[in-house]
C-alpha cells in the first residue's frame, strides 16, 4: 500500500508564499506521475499540477500558471509545489494525488487519480 503525506500548509497573507510537499511512502511508492489538487468549500476538487516523475512533463491549471511551481526529488519521493503570488481564491484544502500508471495524457478529473494523502489547509487572507 501507498501513503501519500502532505505537509506545509498554512495562513497568509495576500501577496505571500507557501510551499507545500508530498512524500509518497509504503512497500512500493514509486509512482509514476504525482499531483495537487484543492478543493475550496462548496466547490469540487479541482487539479491544480501535476509532474511525471520520470521525464520532463508538468502540467498546470490555468489560474496558477506562472504563480505555481510543481517540481520532483525522486530520490526522496518527494514532489514539492512552490505557491508565490498568492490570493484569496487560492484558500483551499490541497490534497496530493498519485497514479503508478499513466498514458501520457494528463486527467484532472479526480476519479482517475488512485492515491490521495490527508490534505491541508491553505488559507490566503485578504
Amino acid at each position: 500500500q501507498v501513503q501519500l503525506v502532505e505537509s506545509g500548509g498554512g495562513l497568509v497573507q495576500t501577496g505571500d508564499s507557501l510551499t507545500l510537499s508530498c512524500v509518497a511512502t509504503g512497500r512500493n511508492p514509486y509512482m509514476v506521475v504525482m499531483s495537487f489538487f484543492r478543493q475550496a468549500p462548496g466547490k469540487d476538487r479541482e487539479f491544480v499540477a501535476g509532474i511525471a516523475m520520470v521525464g520532463r512533463d508538468i502540467e498546470y491549471e490555468n489560474s496558477v500558471k506562472g504563480r505555481f511551481i510543481i517540481s520532483r526529488d525522486n530520490a526522496k519521493n518527494m514532489i514539492t509545489l512552490q505557491m508565490n503570488s498568492l490570493k484569496p481564491d487560492d484558500t483551499a484544502v490541497y490534497y496530493c494525488a498519485a497514479r503508478n500508471s499513466w498514458n501520457g495524457r494528463w486527467d484532472a478529473r479526480a476519479t482517475e487519480w488512485t492515491y490521495w494523502g490527508q490534505g491541508t489547509q491553505v488559507t490566503v487572507s485578504s
